[in-house]
């Protein structure tokens, strides 16, 4: 194994080097070798277009439009459906997220597909008579089912920005669940779960993940999915319709209706992608583009650049005790904020946006800060808290040839979503409306929020930590980045981008500002979580003398980035080696 890892622990080497073998193999069975691929933790350079997604399959879905004269838009659009196909556990038809836009020409917008509420859900629609959740309905069971809304997304943004053919970009996908794809390692655990999951709900999950309906696929197996390659084929006959109308919306409809769920034909028709204007923010002459509300990233992201701006970081030295301590500080006040002010704006009209992104706000937050003491996070003087969230979300970026990026983030929820799957048509429903407040007016220390701006309403977006973020200089874009990570997401994000623009890790180092070890703090509960590796003991000790609680964890999200230096022209992708199939594609 090479130096660089000697420190890592013996599982995570593990790991690592079986995610490498798994990489090595699948790329032994690909007859064109693309032209740049990550090899480990460095970045791979390419002078044309760049893809890095989850799942090298993916990856390589979106390197093929590209090489057809595809632009990032494209690529993009082709990326999601073929993750649809390759990573079950997050790629999604039956989801929604968020796209960020930056041309080389400098134009940036953003398109918001996340899920909503049907028309029939309410406030109290989790609760039993006691008032309590019943049976974790919020997360489990067509309840927690929100209206898809990837199709909607990938569809307008193809028809502002896209180039190619609509059909065009559905055919890798359809390709990889027609003649199938090898079986990861990455989906034995819940391949395991299936025969264990009783009932007529489940019974299409286990026909479509299962051989027979019973056997789990073997790592390295043929893995076909012909129901989805069905339903691929009428998104790519009809678009947006192909999904939301006709034989789609009609099976996911009756089997709602058949199981006690919400969502109906109607439900379906109505939904439409927004395209909205992004949250701007500035950091030491960048220019940072992110998601507005329903997501709460771009708003996060800006409001904690806003405050560490103020500081030397580059000067107090990057995973420093210091420099965790104001990473953290700055960490509890924007995720305050966010339980307290932010929600889906079309149910939230005078959310303090423009407030919590400017200078002057950030100028009162630092004061705040003390330089040698941790601040601490009360409940009970603060009506906030941050809302529980599953990590299983993906990520990827796009760079074109002419310079044109993308960011998405999109999600089903948990790890394959409610794990149930639409009979006759294949693919794995979300839980997402899991992100909304379940219990009006309860908010604890343990991190339970019950905050009015994120209650269940019809036709209402749940409030989301995805943070899909284009930073720019003079115009043009020079990093896309994002992560999955639930509630972690938008501190992944902006570790990075403070890797990038404080601590010089671009370029051939590039791959450092990805795998660089991570923090996290939420402000409730108050405790700062550090990956299990990458942090020395002394530096943890100065940290927990401020009057920080700590705890380890796992690894921290998958970011998957494409830094562009402009000088050269070379593109520089980094898939986190976090994520166990993911890729760095580039032509």
């Amino acid at each position: 194994m090479p130096r660089k890892h000697a420190l890592m622990p013996r599982k995570q080497a593990f790991a690592f080097a079986a995610r490498t073998l798994a990489v090595c193999v699948s790329a032994s069975m690909v007859v064109l070798a693309p032209l740049a691929a990550q090899s480990g933790r460095m970045a791979a350079p390419s002078r044309g277009g760049m893809v890095v997604s989850s799942h090298y399959l993916g990856s390589e879905a979106g390197q093929e439009i590209l090489d057809k004269g595809g632009n990032a838009v494209d690529a993009a659009v082709a990326t999601a459906f073929a993750l649809a196909v390759t990573l079950p556990s997050a790629g999604n038809v039956g989801g929604g997220g968020f796209l960020v836009y930056h041309g080389a020409d400098g134009e940036v917008t953003t398109f918001n597909f996340r899920e909503k509420a049907a028309l029939a859900a309410t406030e109290r629609m989790y609760l039993g008579p006691d008032g309590e959740v019943r049976d974790n309905s919020n997360h489990i069971g067509l309840l927690a089912v929100g209206v898809p809304g990837t199709v909607a997304g990938m569809w307008k943004a193809h028809q502002r920005l896209g180039r190619l053919p609509w059909a065009d970009l559905l055919e890798p996908a359809i390709r990889l669940a027609e003649d199938g794809m090898p079986s990861t390692w990455a989906m034995q655990n819940w391949l395991r779960s299936l025969p264990g999951r009783a009932g007529p709900l489940y019974d299409a999950t286990r026909a479509a993940f299962l051989k027979d309906g019973v056997r789990m696929y073997e790592p390295g197996e043929t893995f076909r999915q012909p129901d989805l390659a069905e339903t691929l084929r009428r998104i790519q006959a009809d678009g947006h319709d192909g999904f939301y109308r006709g034989e789609t919306a009609k099976l996911l409809a009756d089997f709602m209706a058949e199981h006690g769920g919400l969502i109906t034909e109607e439900d379906l028709a109505r939904y439409e992608a927004d395209e909205l204007t992004p949250i701007h923010g500035t950091y030491r002459g960048y220019d940072v583009y992110s998601m507005p509300p329903p997501s709460s990233g771009g708003t996060g992201l800006v409001e904690m650049l806003n405050i560490l701006e103020g500081y030397d970081l580059a000067e107090i030295g990057h995973n420093s005790a210091l420099y965790l301590h104001l990473l953290t500080e700055s960490m509890r006040r924007s995720y305050a904020d966010r339980a307290l002010h932010l929600g889906d704006p079309k149910f939230n009209p005078d959310m303090p946006i423009e407030r919590l992104t400017s200078k002057e706000y950030a100028g009162s937050l630092r004061a705040s800060i003390d330089m040698e003491k941790a601040s601490k996070s009360d409940s009970a003087a603060f009506n906030g808290a941050f809302l529980q969230a599953s990590e299983e979300t993906t990520h990827y970026s796009v760079v074109d040839s002419e310079g044109n990026a993308v960011s998405v983030t999109y999600t089903l929820e948990f790890g394959y979503g409610s794990s149930v799957v639409v009979p006759g048509a294949g693919f794995l429903l979300n839980n997402e409306l899991g992100d909304f407040n379940a219990v009006p007016g309860r908010t604890n220390s343990l991190g339970t929020i019950g905050t009015p701006p994120n209650l269940v309403a019809p036709e209402k977006q749940p409030l989301s930590s995805m943070t899909p973020t284009i930073v720019a200089r003079d115009g043009r874009p020079v990093l896309a980045i994002g992560s999955p990570g639930g509630r972690t997401i938008i501190n992944t994000t902006l570790q990075v981008v403070l890797n990038v623009i404080d601590h010089g890790m671009t370029g051939s180092q590039f791959g450092r500002a990805i795998e660089s070890p991570r923090i996290h703090h939420q402000w409730l509960p108050d405790v700062t979580s550090f990956e299990e590796w990458g942090f020395s003991p002394d530096t943890k000790r100065l940290y927990e003398g401020m009057g920080h609680v700590t705890r380890t964890r796992g690894g921290q999200g998958q970011a998957m980035g494409i830094y562009i230096d402009w000088d050269t022209g070379l593109r520089w992708g980094a898939s986190d080696s976090r994520a166990f199939d993911g890729g760095a594609r580039g032509n």
